[in-house]
């Protein structure tokens, strides 16, 4: 059960078959630092995002695991952890493409 008061940690990854996210918080349990996961997801890439970029795509399961995690995350700050550098650029990018421009908003 998460704590409300402990910020959550959001790992996201991306591959050519599917997308995925786990949300995990660090509680403290017998005096000791404990990262728990709260829940996993993921779901296999549509045929008209097997197109998509690398970058493309955890952008993708970026706001696709904010959708998801709505009711849980909002309101609530947040770790996200990625090995994609382009979803920490992707709220920077001065003319992106159109549904890149669309996840903006989401993230926003």
């Amino acid at each position: 059960m998460p704590d409300l008061k402990l910020p959550f940690k959001l790992y996201i990854d991306a591959s050519g078959d599917g997308i995925g996210a786990a949300l995990k918080q660090v509680q403290i349990i017998n005096d000791k630092p404990v990262e728990g996961t709260i829940c996993f997801i993921s779901r296999k890439i549509k045929p008209t995002e097997a197109r998509y970029g690398e970058s493309q795509m955890e952008c993708l399961c970026l706001v696709w695991a904010l959708g998801i995690l709505n009711g849980i995350l909002e309101g609530f700050v947040f770790e996200l952890i990625t090995d994609c550098t382009t979803v920490k650029s992707l709220l920077n990018m001065k003319t992106p493409k159109r549904h890149m421009l669309r996840w903006q908003i989401v993230i926003q």
